[in-house]
């Protein structure tokens, strides 16, 4: 007698293969996103910092409103002078008595809800003298500009 046929038969079944034509339109679509949404740091830095560590570090949200000020030692061709601290006011290279000019052209520049917003944000050196940062502060008051961030990284342990 022949052995009967199974009436469920295992077929061998195989993947679909995957459709990727369209794979360079979301690739394209995402880098399109990524360069709208990413804020590149329109500073470049003229002066050099070590700035200090905090333990509870936060981000600043809304940075249309962020004024950079940084506070270091001065940087001449790729070499620090360890005597000579400056001010740098986001591109320029000031004087502490310029800064609340530049900050009231700064301000003109942004739109009335952002006025009310400015944030200066202060990059300065560990080791930079309190003085120098005392009379940025004061120029600061001058221009009510009264919000004020001091910028560090995170303390890792």
């Amino acid at each position: 007698m022949r052995p009967m046929k199974s009436m469920f038969h295992q077929s061998r079944r195989s993947v679909p293969s995957l459709n990727v034509a369209s794979m360079p339109d979301l690739i394209f679509t995402v880098l399109f996103f990524f360069m709208i949404v990413t804020h590149m740091r329109s500073d470049e830095v003229k002066v050099r910092l070590q700035v200090p560590e905090g333990v509870e570090v936060q981000k600043l949200t809304n940075k249309q409103a962020v004024v950079n000020l940084y506070i270091g030692r001065k940087v001449e061709s790729g070499k620090s002078n360890e005597n000579t601290w400056c001010v740098q006011l986001n591109n320029n290279v000031v004087q502490p008595n310029d800064i609340p000019a530049l900050i009231e052209q700064i301000r003109g520049g942004l739109s009335a809800e952002n006025q009310s917003r400015l944030t200066v944000s202060l990059r300065v050196d560990k080791k930079a003298p309190m003085g120098l940062v005392s009379e940025v502060k004061r120029q600061l008051q001058q221009v009510y500009a009264l919000k004020i961030n001091y910028s560090a990284t995170e303390f890792k342990k």
